[in-house]
């Protein structure tokens, strides 16, 4: 078998997992490590199948352009009619929660209000337009949390802009988005592999989050598999026979986009209704979670590349 498995990423401590299910598996695999790359345009790229793990978050890792490099080399692989799980258009709304809100939007999934914003004054006339008790901020180019703050007033807001704090988004857009009150500290992830829903996660927020519930996008870094320790009340659950409507609803936002790998983020309000806030195509997997309800992710994402690989070998 000269085909092989292609994993696209920028940040090894993600891919170790994967990895380790791939080997276990006797799977071919070549690592495609891209914070800087070369995309010839008049070559062909090699044959098999080919998986972006791209970050929104790459430019904290001193990755600044590893995305922009990888929509380049997605580009050439689609072109060329490749097999390529979570290609350019997965890897426009992982960079972008304005693309993620207008995404799930147009799938009928409701978002919390939100209104982007490029420079101080406009920062400032978009939390006025919004005219919410409390909102926050977050940046449009973010995971791991970035630029989340909680505020319950515009002064409060003025004086983050104009003191030493304020962090702008890497591609200069701030967010102003109306807080979700929930009546119990967590959240939901759900977990797609191929498309379709694999299990939620239910993620305590009592600790770490006191910021908002959104603040809870930081799970990008506590999902990471590093420096996990067993907790006497874990911060992470799978929940066992998660069965709502909004999976269904979210499988066809994932085919609409093209989106085979993700992890969605929603919360409750206190009337019960579900708002989701986070997208994230380069999800990563809890392993103590996982150890304690059996189910695997990484192990589902393995078998799902072998198993595309084979059909890659037998239409070769």
């Amino acid at each position: 078998m000269t085909e092989k498995i292609y994993v696209i990423h920028e940040n090894e401590e993600w891919t170790t997992h994967l990895f380790k299910r791939l080997d276990e598996l006797g799977l071919p695999y070549e690592d495609w490590f891209i914070n800087e790359g070369m995309v010839d345009l008049n070559d062909t790229p090699p044959e098999g199948v080919f998986y972006s793990r791209m970050s929104a978050s790459s430019h904290t890792r001193g990755h600044r352009y590893a995305p922009e490099m990888a929509d380049s080399l997605l580009a050439w692989l689609e072109h060329h009619g490749r097999t390529v799980f979570n290609g350019t258009r997965a890897l426009r709304l992982e960079v972008s929660k304005v693309n993620q809100s207008m995404a799930l939007n147009a799938a009928g999934i409701r978002t919390p209000k939100t209104i982007a914003a490029n420079g101080r004054e406009k920062i400032i006339a978009a939390a006025e337009k919004l005219d919410a008790p409390s909102f926050i901020t977050k940046h449009n180019r973010a995971g791991k949390g970035l630029g989340v703050r909680l505020f319950h007033s515009i002064e409060a807001l003025k004086e983050y802009l104009d003191g030493g704090e304020f962090d702008p988004s890497v591609d200069g857009i701030t967010l102003i988005q109306e807080y979700i009150q929930a009546p119990e500290p967590f959240i939901t992830r759900c977990e797609f592999v191929g498309g379709k829903f694999v299990y939620a996660v239910q993620v305590d927020t009592s600790e770490g989050f006191e910021l908002c519930p959104a603040d809870a996008c930081r799970i990008d870094d506590l999902f990471c598999p590093v420096g996990e320790q067993v907790e006497e009340n874990p911060k992470f659950q799978i929940v066992e026979g998660f069965n709502d409507p909004i999976i269904a609803k979210y499988e066809e936002f994932l085919r609409r986009n093209e989106i085979a790998v993700a992890g969605i983020e929603f919360i409750h309000n206190a009337a019960g209704e579900i708002f989701t806030y986070d997208v994230n195509t380069n999800t990563n997997y809890n392993s103590d979670a996982e150890a304690a309800a059996g189910k695997y992710g990484m192990l589902e994402l393995a078998q799902l590349l072998g198993s595309e690989l084979k059909k890659t070998v037998v239409v070769g």
